[in-house]
């Protein structure tokens, strides 16, 4: 049996209703909702986003929704840090954590941790950025990353250059695919929510 806090999500392509159903369930059980998008995360992206309005979102608190710059990045595990001390904090005050998008990575780093190794190699980056440019480059790109790690290849879309270049940089830097690095984790290394 779920505990009457714990936290729940709602996970689904863009536009396909997530949020209504997000802010129904939080009025229901007394929720808030925390944002799950790479995209909604940023500042003024809320058209191409299907990003809730002030409107839609009914007086129930939501989190990590417009919070940053468009010129700063933030990682998935910096995502996971923040989302982990938001879902604390609403479960804190007696609220159920509404964990609501479809960003499969950031859903991967609060479940089960993300690999954050300092691992960086500015020439392959740049490389591979390159290539990422040139005509076909994201498709061929991906299916790089589908020979090299098709697990990873699954929750990166070709069109998030910097998600898909970042997993053939930490092969290219240690021969290892991503997800061999994440398995190689120690279970305890991170927190995670059960959900």
């Amino acid at each position: 049996m779920i505990s009457q806090n714990h936290p729940l999500a709602i996970i689904g392509p863009t536009a396909s209703g997530k949020s209504g159903v997000a802010v129904a369930l939080a009025i229901k059980i007394d929720g808030e909702v925390v944002g799950m998008d790479s995209r909604q995360i940023y500042e003024g992206m809320a058209i191409g986003t299907a990003q809730p309005t002030l409107d839609e979102q009914s007086g129930v608190p939501h989190y990590m929704i417009g919070i940053l710059p468009p010129n700063k990045e933030i990682t998935a595990g910096a995502y996971a840090k923040l989302v982990l001390d938001l879902v604390t904090d609403i479960q804190s005050r007696g609220k159920t954590p509404i964990i609501c998008g479809g960003a499969g990575l950031y859903y991967r780093a609060i479940t089960k941790g993300i690999f954050e190794g300092s691992i960086s190699d500015l020439d392959a980056r740049k490389q591979l950025e390159n290539e990422y440019n040139k005509k076909n480059g994201p498709r061929n790109l991906m299916d790089r990353l589908m020979e090299l790690d098709p697990e990873y290849a699954e929750i990166v879309h070709p069109n998030n250059k910097k998600r898909l270049i970042r997993a053939l940089e930490i092969y290219v830097s240690t021969g290892k695919p991503p997800t061999e690095h994440y398995k190689n984790q120690s279970e305890d290394s991170q927190p995670k929510l059960d959900l």
